[in-house]
């Protein structure tokens, strides 16, 4: 199994969960993070090191990325394993798991590669890669079948595992924060390079924000130490006077704390909408990525958060690129501060569509992954 940062590690975590209950002798290798070490996962290389987004961002790892990939292919070809299971990180994955599916290795591809608003041409390459997609949100199945990928439709386990009504009380008592003052919280993002492309407009626009309502609370969400530590210093840069509460792998606690929260685009935004809170999302790219993706029209949707296209609405704020700036940022985030009636519409839809998303994912995801196994052994 292979995950490139947190969101993967804990789908991939509970998918392992669920295959050892029910065969305790199972064995996994590849790479992941704590969640999946936790459940046994040998891990070859730290996760970190594939946890890069964006076009030219990507460059300057590139030798080390395909260096990694081409050891783990030889390793696997020369001892096969039962199955591989790439999770999301299709740019690491897919080729990997198209050198193994020759090799006659079975490849599962867990959470569908955005093909159907991003580079679509690479639905040919997941076709030639993978025996299986394991998708996770409803409306890319029709996009799977018309593209002969074979699929199954799991769900997403936060869904299943995320109250419908989270309890903000008891978060922010659990968090050590005034139930009675407004709390923001600010998400940028999980890798190092969001974090230091982020940090600087998301920090600036809270501390504006801060400078008109001084009782408001901003709270920060890291995932492990090295994120703490990457976000401490951004601080320090940008907002060294700005009261900030940093939380280490607690986001749920954070969200469900919040009234407003300001995340960078990605699984945040998911989270944020299974947390039934107004969100305004903000991200940034390299310029010359984002010029390139614009100029190839790389993008073929209408919203780039996960919460607006499940919502089919644009119900969270997008701000990208030159957009991504303080003045812009605070503009939206005040009017959620200040809208009742617009956040209880914005909470009543994604309350909705919370309904619609609740699989027993690791259960379901457990069945394709051993009938593929089954497969696999009988062709062999």
């Amino acid at each position: 199994m292979v995950a490139a940062e947190p969101s993967g590690d804990l789908l991939a975590a509970g998918l392992m969960a669920e295959l050892r209950r029910r065969h305790p002798d199972m064995t996994f290798t590849g790479i992941g993070g704590e969640r999946m070490s936790a459940e046994g996962l040998v891990s070859e290389v730290p996760m970190e090191k594939l946890s890069v987004m964006g076009l030219v961002e990507v460059l300057k790892h590139l030798p080390e990325l395909l260096r990694i990939r081409r050891d783990l292919a030889r390793r696997l070809i020369a001892q096969p394993p039962d199955l591989f299971i790439g999770v999301d990180a299709p740019d690491f994955n897919l080729g990997l798991e198209k050198r193994l599916k020759a090799a006659g290795i079975p490849t599962v591809h867990y959470v569908c590669p955005t093909v159907w608003a991003w580079r679509p041409k690479r639905v040919k390459v997941l076709r030639q890669a993978v025996d299986l997609v394991l998708s996770i949100f409803p409306f890319e199945q029709d996009f799977l079948r018309r593209h002969q990928v074979a699929s199954c439709y799991v769900g997403h386990p936060l869904a299943q595992d995320m109250p419908l009504e989270p309890d903000r009380d008891a978060a922010r008592a659990r968090l050590g924060l005034a139930v009675d003052a407004p709390v923001l919280a600010v998400l940028p993002g999980s890798r190092g390079s969001e974090i230091g492309v982020l940090s600087q407009p998301f920090l600036q626009a809270a501390t504006r924000l801060r400078a008109d309502r001084p009782t408001l609370q901003v709270v920060v969400p890291v995932v492990n130490a090295r994120g703490e530590a990457l976000f401490a210093a951004q601080l320090a840069q940008h907002a060294p006077e700005l009261p900030v509460s940093v939380v280490r792998g607690d986001s749920r606690s954070v969200l469900a704390a919040a009234d407003v929260v300001l995340t960078a685009s990605g699984t945040a935004t998911f989270e944020t909408l299974l947390s039934k809170r107004p969100m305004v999302v903000g991200y940034k790219l390299h310029w010359l990525s984002y010029a390139i993706a614009r100029l190839f029209r790389l993008v073929k949707v209408d919203h780039i958060a996960m919460a607006n296209l499940l919502a089919g609405e644009r119900l969270a704020a997008e701000l990208v690129q030159g957009d991504c700036e303080p003045d812009r940022l605070v503009a939206e985030l005040s009017s959620l501060f200040d809208d009742p009636e617009r956040v209880a519409h914005i909470t009543r839809r994604y309350v909705q569509v919370h309904r619609e998303l609740i699989h027993d994912t690791n259960r379901e995801a457990a069945d394709a992954v051993l009938g593929l196994c089954v497969q696999g052994a009988s062709g062999r």
